[in-house]
C-alpha cells in the first residue's frame, strides 16, 4: 500500500486529489496538510511514502518544506505539484529532495503514473516540465559555451547504469539488463552519486543532462 500525504492550501484541490485516489486499491491518503509546518508536524507522528507537495504554501515554500523533509525524513519521497512551470522552481525543488514535478492541470492517469514511478525509486516529470528543463539547459549552454567543467572519469559500466537510470528503469530491471546483481547496481549508483556530487537520483539525472555526460 502506497501511503500518501497531500499538502496544499486549497481544500477543494485536496478534495479532488482524494477523490481521484480513494478508489485505488494500492493507494491510501493518510492525511492532508494546508501549510508547511503542518507537514513537518505530521511527519513527527507518522511517515507517508510520498508527499504530494504544493510549491506555494502560506507559511513557507514547498522548496523549504522539501529541504526540511530531506534533512529529517530522507526516506519520504516528494512529488511536487504546482501551477508554476518555471525552470527556477523546478530546479530548486529537485535540488532540495523532490523526486518529481507535475503540473496541477495533470489528469488522473498521469498523477497515478507519477505516484507509482516515484514509489518505485525513479523520477517523474510532466512533459511540459521536461520541456521547460530542456529549454533552460539549452539556454545555459549557449550562455556558457566557453566554460569547461571537470568531472571524475566515469567508467563504461557506470555510463550504462546511468543511461538506464535516466530511462527510468528500476534497480531490478537494470540488474537484469546488464546481467549483474542488485548489490552491484546499487554500488554503481552510489559511485555515480559520489563522483557527480549529487544528493539523489533526481540530481544525478539533472547533472547528466546539464553536462551531456552521455553524449
Amino acid at each position: 500500500m502506497i501511503r500518501i500525504l497531500v499538502a496544499d492550501d486549497h481544500a477543494m484541490f485536496v478534495d479532488g486529489i482524494e477523490s481521484i485516489l480513494k478508489n485505488e486499491k494500492d493507494i491510501e491518503v493518510i492525511g492532508r496538510c494546508y501549510n508547511g509546518q503542518a507537514v513537518l508536524d505530521f511527519l513527527e507522528q507518522q511517515e507517508p511514502d510520498i508527499i504530494l507537495l504544493d510549491i506555494n504554501l502560506p507559511d513557507m515554500t514547498g522548496i523549504e518544506v522539501s529541504k526540511k523533509v530531506l534533512s529529517s525524513h530522507p526516506s519520504v519521497k516528494i512529488l511536487a505539484i504546482s501551477m508554476f512551470n518555471e525552470e527556477s522552481f523546478v530546479t530548486e525543488i529537485l535540488n532540495n529532495g523532490a523526486q518529481g514535478y507535475i503540473l496541477k492541470n495533470t489528469g488522473r492517469e498521469e498523477l497515478l503514473k507519477a505516484i507509482h514511478t516515484i514509489c518505485d525509486g525513479q523520477t517523474y516529470f510532466s512533459n511540459d516540465v521536461t520541456n521547460t528543463i530542456m529549454k533552460g539547459l539549452m539556454k545555459q549552454r549557449k550562455e556558457s559555451n566557453t566554460k569547461t567543467s571537470f568531472f571524475p572519469k566515469i567508467s563504461r559500466r557506470e555510463k550504462e547504469v546511468l543511461t538506464l537510470i535516466m530511462q527510468e528503469h528500476t534497480t531490478q530491471e537494470i540488474a537484469d539488463k546488464l546481467f549483474i546483481s542488485l548489490k552491484t547496481v546499487e554500488s554503481h549508483r552510489s559511485n555515480l552519486l559520489n563522483k557527480l556530487n549529487a544528493r539523489n537520483t533526481a540530481g544525478l539525472v539533472r547533472i547528466a543532462l546539464e553536462n551531456k555526460l552521455l553524449d
